[in-house]
């Protein structure tokens, strides 16, 4: 599978791939990496690759020639190529997102800088946009990070055990169950007693009743959606 990168920042993003999983992922052929800098499109004589908004307003906002350009020779590169961009303006990027876009084959995401992306180049070019939280960042870089780890993982061969996807938190509606590790008991603190008895039917019994303690605290939306869907089921 491969990732590009529509940035004016390629070193914020390169060095998130040089190490752990991703890096293996890279190294075994299964992920690509590429990035596509719009500052090398633009017409202007500086390679400038902002302007003042129209209408006024603070700060400065991408225009879209450098976009326009960069973006349709990624698109004559390849047409199958789907290129999402990152704002908080957008619906909140959630874990079927990730699952989902792991099955393309090329994604490209479009960070944007400034004071955001001209619309005109969000309404020609964008396959799909995300936001990754109610907040704002300086650039879009690290929400394509978000998403690319995000979807990445999905991606088989590239986690060395793909059971360990089935477990995690939004999988189901509910958050993962607590984790732990050796030594059974740390300082004086030790783990459940279940969990060192060897029944597995309990230790699940139990890995429930903590997940849906853990959702019930801070993510009570979360349960109701869990419950509602048990009694469909039923």
């Amino acid at each position: 599978m491969k990732f590009t990168f529509v940035t004016l920042f390629q070193n914020i993003v390169e060095g998130y791939f040089k190490d752990s999983i991703l890096k293996r992922a890279i190294q075994k052929d299964i992920l690509h990496i590429e990035y596509l800098n719009p500052r090398d499109f633009s017409s202007s004589r500086h390679n400038k690759v902002d302007d003042t908004a129209v209408g006024g307003g603070a700060g400065m906002v991408m225009n879209p020639q450098p976009l326009f350009e960069s973006l349709r020779k990624l698109k004559n590169t390849d047409a199958d190529v789907h290129i999402v961009f990152l704002t908080p303006v957008a619906k909140p990027f959630k874990q079927n997102d990730a699952k989902r876009l792991a099955q393309k084959s090329h994604i490209a995401f479009v960070s944007g800088r400034y004071e955001g992306i001209d619309e005109r180049v969000v309404e020609m070019y964008a396959d799909e946009v995300f936001s990754i939280g109610d907040y704002i960042l300086t650039g879009g870089e690290l929400a394509s990070l978000v998403l690319c780890d995000a979807i990445a993982r999905n991606v088989e061969g590239v986690l060395g055990n793909s059971d360990s996807l089935s477990v995690e938190s939004f999988e189901t509606n509910l958050l993962e169950a607590p984790s732990f590790s050796k030594p059974e008991n740390y300082e004086n603190i030790c783990v459940p007693s279940e969990y060192l008895k060897g029944n597995h039917s309990k230790i699940r019994s139990l890995k429930l009743a903590l997940s849906e303690c853990k959702t019930k605290f801070f993510r009570p939306e979360q349960l109701l959606k869990h419950r509602t869907r048990k009694s469909y089921e039923k």
